[in-house]
């Protein structure tokens, strides 16, 4: 999980998909944390180790080495925060310099539950950034669980995808 820094929902995502839970208050990540989730996916129980980085600057050396053996990125912005929208594609650009080359991405945009009148990025501005480095794109609540699972069935599909081409094995992938 990638997000331009602290606050844009990262550990709440986790927190609601590992665990069913959801906390309003706030601790900053520091460095890495992270959790495993067992999920039946087509008939095939996969168990996926999700890291959850720090999205503090301070903390950018440390998180960019946990890229190289990331199979998946979820790149996390706040639909209330415009700059963290805005600096999605310096992480990009990030992973594009760290990870593997064929790593799946989705972009996501948090805290849709937010009242209409303090969304700063509009739904149809997120879509259109996907569109253009041609990923998926969903925008998310931690807070009422909306499309919590459904993004990351959808980059675990994506991964078993791409492995079954490649003709991988692997039991445990990490996001």
């Amino acid at each position: 999980l990638l997000g331009c820094w602290a606050g844009v929902g990262k550990s709440c995502l986790l927190l609601r998909f590992s665990d069913g839970s959801f906390t309003t208050s706030f601790i900053t990540t520091i460095g890495i944390d992270f959790k495993i989730r067992t999920i039946e996916l087509d008939g095939k129980r996969i168990k996926l180790q999700i890291w959850d980085t720090a999205g503090q600057e301070r903390f950018r050396t440390i998180t960019t080495a946990y890229y190289r053996g990331a199979m998946g990125i979820l790149l996390v912005y706040d639909v209330t925060d415009e700059s963290s929208f805005n600096n999605i594609r310096n992480w990009i650009r990030n992973i594009e310099q760290h990870a593997s080359d064929n790593v799946n991405k989705i972009l996501v945009g948090n805290k849709a539950d937010m009242d209409e009148s303090k969304r700063a990025v509009p739904t149809s501005k997120g879509q259109a950034l996907a569109d253009e480095y041609g990923i998926k794109f969903f925008e998310t609540s931690a807070k009422t669980n909306l499309n919590v699972e459904e993004v990351f069935f959808s980059i675990a599909r994506d991964i078993k995808q791409r492995l079954a081409d490649t003709d991988s094995k692997s039991e445990v992938w990490f996001l």
